[in-house]
């Protein structure tokens, strides 16, 4: 006979917070559920090493509640394939163990939200409570405070809020160092003399053996590559360690690199980012706890930490994190299906094999795919840029970005992809189109060197695909952004290039747009 429970508590995927109040106190009447769920694993299509991460770290947690003697139910796939979904699973185990409460962390993903509320727990008799997960620097209540449905906002009032507001990196009302945004000293491009020093990252060898047996009893679909070991951190131990390995290793040059790009290092993929994404968004590790350690490293060594380099990972963490976040939730679920520039062409193939003459778009999906890592400029100035110029169907970009990076959660991954990357919002999150021809890939990155076209040619079979679709996207979208002051001086540039110029690169754009798959 199973013992019985007052209270279910059930703990999602990215609730992994060791610090909740939930667990300050040991009951023996609260049962808390880690569950895997055929639904998690198939609503989009994922990596394996994305759902191999957060199905161990699952496990991981479970063991360390259980340990602290907290009363843990962890079910994996076998154990759940009988229910319809989370709900058919949630109400069996609470008549199971006779359980009259039903509690959760609210969930950070507006389908997950709805799912739960639509369950009928009030005709099994059974009372609902729901916490905050106690991560995020802005409260769910406050976020319409900060944030307007349907009107844009920009980042830099709300992250000098955060900074106010949380006493970070001020001297009084002033920021430190007198100003507070320091990204323009933050975009060097790494030079055949820098490859020697980028530091090898730290990873880790953690099993993923029986998660893969149970991917592929259960058919789960999925894609990308893993290797002998998962390298991800998988509990908080790990989380800190890679912590301090960039505080100490990477951040006295983060910000400097933070938007370089090379094909000519071993260490590519990792560079001097911090690759903390996925302990962050498991909540593993807490956004305070990760900004106030890299403070702590760069007080303790102000001759090898410029202020440039804290500030722009501060910025990352509390200022775009948390905007997003803010965007997301404001404006959903009508956000999940704007499509300003109604763009409706399909992902090419090479997205899922990286098999394309395009030499930046080779090196950034391959990484993805091997890695299910990428860093913001990959993401965003390559990737994003080429599905942005070529008009790729939103729906499908947001599918491959929340299926293929490790960190990949709706709430983060589609306001940076429909939003600041596809302008599908329609400016919602940013003034501006982010996209750029083949000069910005060649001046951040050596990817254009070694490419089988030629960035700096327009027209002809070898010319950069990058560029014709620039100067078609401006020309397909002059009178959306012919007024946009941030970009005028483009449409002036588009006036004065010579008619016959201009008439090819036109027409080559219309070629690559036909050809999309043999590029």
């Amino acid at each position: 006979m199973n013992k019985t429970y007052k209270t279910v508590r059930l703990i999602l995927g990215d609730q992994l917070n060791a610090s909740h109040s939930w667990y300050r106190e040991k009951n023996d009447s609260i049962l808390y559920l880690i569950a895997e769920l055929n639904q998690e694993a198939r609503y989009v299509k994922h990596h394996v090493q994305k759902l191999a991460a957060f199905f161990v770290s699952m496990q991981q947690f479970a063991t360390g509640l259980s340990a602290a003697g907290h009363h843990v139910l962890h079910l994996d796939l076998d154990a759940t394939s009988e229910f319809e979904d989370l709900g058919d699973l949630i109400l069996a185990l609470c008549n199971r163990y006779q359980a009259s409460c039903f509690e959760y962390q609210r969930p950070d993903e507006y389908r997950l939200l709805a799912h739960l509320q639509d369950i009928e727990f009030s005709k099994h008799e059974i009372v609902v409570g729901h916490a905050d997960t106690e991560h995020f620097l802005v409260d769910f209540e406050e976020l319409d405070t900060f944030f307007t449905a349907g009107k844009a906002t920009r980042l830099e009032s709300f992250y000098r809020k955060m900074r106010q507001r949380h006493n970070i990196m001020m001297n009084g009302d002033e920021p430190l160092g007198g100003q507070w945004n320091y990204d323009a000293e933050n975009r060097s491009k790494l030079k055949k003399a820098d490859l020697p020093d980028i530091p090898s990252p730290l990873v880790f060898e953690n099993d993923f053996g029986t998660v893969l047996a149970r991917l592929e009893k259960h058919q789960i679909d999925h894609f990308g590559e893993i290797g002998s070991s998962l390298v991800w951190p998988v509990n908080r131990k790990q989380s800190l360690e890679l912590l301090e390995f960039f505080c100490e290793q990477c951040l006295p040059n983060f910000g400097k690199f933070q938007d370089a790009m090379t094909a000519n290092s071993p260490h590519a993929w990792s560079l001097y980012h911090s690759r903390l994404s996925f302990a962050l968004n498991a909540k593993i590790l807490s956004p305070l706890q990760v900004v106030n350690r890299a403070i702590a490293e760069f007080e303790a060594h102000p001759d090898d930490i410029s202020l440039a380099q804290i500030e722009g990972f501060v910025r990352q963490i509390i200022g775009w994190r948390e905007f997003v976040r803010g965007i997301y939730w404001v404006n959903m679920p009508t956000y999940a299906k704007s499509n300003t520039l109604e763009a409706t062409r399909d992902l090419p193939e090479y997205f899922w094999s990286g098999d394309t003459k395009m030499n930046c778009m080779k090196h950034s999906l391959s990484q993805s795919l091997q890695t299910a890592y990428a860093h913001h400029i990959q993401r965003l100035m390559v990737i994003g840029n080429f599905c942005l110029l070529a008009g790729i169907d939103p729906d499908q970009v947001d599918a491959w970005y929340l299926g293929v990076y490790i960190d990949a959660i709706e709430w983060v991954e589609m306001p940076n992809t429909r939003g600041m990357s596809q302008f599908a919002d329609g400016g919602i999150i940013a003034s501006k189109p982010y996209n750029a021809s083949g000069a910005y890939i060649n001046r951040m990155s050596d990817y254009c060197s070694a490419c089988h076209y030629k960035v700096k040619e327009k027209v002809g079979e070898q010319s950069c695909p990058f560029n014709s679709l620039y100067w078609h996207f401006m020309q397909r979208h002059k009178d959306r952004f012919a007024k946009n002051p941030r970009i005028g001086m483009v449409y002036r540039n588009l006036a004065k290039m010579n008619d016959e110029l201009r008439e090819d690169t036109l027409e080559r754009a219309e070629w690559v747009l036909q050809n999309l798959e043999t590029l």
